[in-house]
């Protein structure tokens, strides 16, 4: 017998494999909106990173038309967020950014033309 009651515990968060939004929505309401960009911008570096093959895993997970995409929405949300977020926070993000874009460049078999490469709609033609 698995229990002293025949009757089924309640349906709590915790006993019914649901997660707790309540508790989700209290912990980040507490967090500062420059804390949830830079965190934002951070993933999207990282993703980027890793679809130009720039991890230790190199090209296993290398896929260029993804890396397009991670870079372009990450130079969209700086663009947006540039007067939002302190140049303290700002300028590491945009020096990732930049060298995200020179990775691309770097790992295309056929470069864009400047101003046409993944993000430079936001930051303007990149030379390498």
């Amino acid at each position: 017998m698995w229990g002293m009651s025949d009757t089924p515990a309640p349906d709590t968060p915790e006993t019914s494999g649901n997660p707790d939004f309540d508790a989700m929505t209290r912990d980040i309401a507490e967090v500062p909106a420059v804390e949830v960009i830079v965190t934002v911008a951070v993933n999207l570096m990282s993703a980027a990173a890793v679809k130009l093959g720039l991890t230790e895993e190199g090209d296993r997970h290398k896929d260029l038309d993804e890396a397009r995409k991670l870079v372009h929405a990450l130079a969209g949300l700086l663009d947006a967020s540039a007067t939002e977020i302190s140049s303290f926070h700002a300028a590491p993000l945009r020096d990732g950014l930049k060298s995200l874009q020179l990775a691309f460049r770097e790992a295309s078999l056929v470069p864009d033309e400047p101003g046409q490469g993944p993000g430079e709609k936001y930051t303007g033609p990149l030379y390498a």
